[in-house]
């Protein structure tokens, strides 16, 4: 048994598919699956059920699961001892990024870490901010950019990139935008329409949820979106209402009217998150990242 075969499995059983766990340990899925093969006759004991879609856990995979990760945590916590004496930052970071991701801070502090620590190998990842949050939990990401809504998730550190309030974009034709109340809406009378929003597991959307679920409301949502433009370019036909981040919407200043809701007081954060006990070259990272949002900030006053 060796810490290759311990990572193999531990990727297997947090994707439940040997194919995804092959393209996050970056080799074949013959090889992955060779080496759980190896380890199960090592342990003697058939660690997955293989009969389903899903590559799901036996018994005697549950069991060794976490025992896994504990070795991996060790061996790792054995280099960064190393590596803070010495001062060296050397390693994988992995990174996640909320999809559709195009901060451009962000891809400068990636940079500027790169250049500084190129003894460093990045990865970065795509997915969903709920998803990536449980990844960053439980230590297969190192660092990620999530949405959240209002507040940190429990357990993990966090730097807070954006801070937006939600509004809802429509056309000048529409009547929500031709009314008098001017451009504030009130959630109830914006649910009277169909809407357009994010997916759920993203900052915007939980901020939606956790509005309407406070009154009660429950809204007809027509279209579900991860890119901005999509959503933005089907409210301006008229399709529904669609529901934005204040900073967003100005992208579409001319196209779009927007409303803000006054009774959505929760704000979405745009947020990089991680454990409390993060190894060196994320501490590093973390430190490039406030200084490139910092630098951003200024710039754009």
């Amino acid at each position: 048994m060796d810490l290759r075969q311990l990572e193999y499995f531990v990727a297997v059983a947090e994707e439940r598919n040997f194919t995804r766990a092959a393209e996050r340990v970056r080799i074949s899925q013959s090889g992955v699956s060779a080496q759980i093969r190896q380890l199960e006759r090592e342990l003697g004991a058939e660690l997955f059920d293989r009969s389903a879609r899903a590559a799901t856990l036996t018994v005697a995979g549950k069991a060794a699961l976490e025992h896994a990760r504990a070795a991996l945590a060790a061996a790792a916590a054995v280099g960064q001892a190393v590596d803070e004496v010495t001062d060296l930052i050397r390693g994988r970071l992995t990174v996640g990024m909320v999809s559709g991701c195009t901060l451009e801070p962000l891809f400068d502090a990636l940079a500027a870490f790169h250049r500084a620590h190129p003894g460093v190998e990045l990865t970065l990842l795509e997915d969903g901010s709920a998803r990536l949050i449980e990844r960053v939990r439980a230590g297969t990401l190192d660092l990620a950019v999530v949405g959240t809504a209002g507040a940190t998730p429990p357990e993990l550190e966090a730097l807070t990139i954006a801070r937006d309030h939600l509004v809802a974009v429509v056309p000048a034709v529409h009547p929500l935008a031709r009314r008098a109340q001017g451009p504030r809406v009130a959630l109830r009378e914006l649910c009277s329409y169909p809407v357009m929003c994010m997916p759920p597991g993203t900052g915007l959307r939980a901020a939606f949820d956790q509005a309407c679920a406070a009154r009660q409301i429950e809204p007809r949502v027509m279209l579900q979106a991860s890119a901005p433009d999509a959503i933005a370019g089907l409210a301006a036909r008229g399709l529904a209402v669609g529901i934005l981040s204040d900073s967003m919407a100005t992208s579409y200043q001319g196209r779009l009217t927007a409303l803000t809701i006054a009774d959505a007081r929760t704000p979405a954060l745009l947020s990089m998150v991680w454990r409390p006990a993060h190894s060196p070259a994320a501490r590093r990272l973390v430190e490039h990242s406030r200084q490139a949002f910092a630098e951003g900030a200024s710039g754009a006053t």
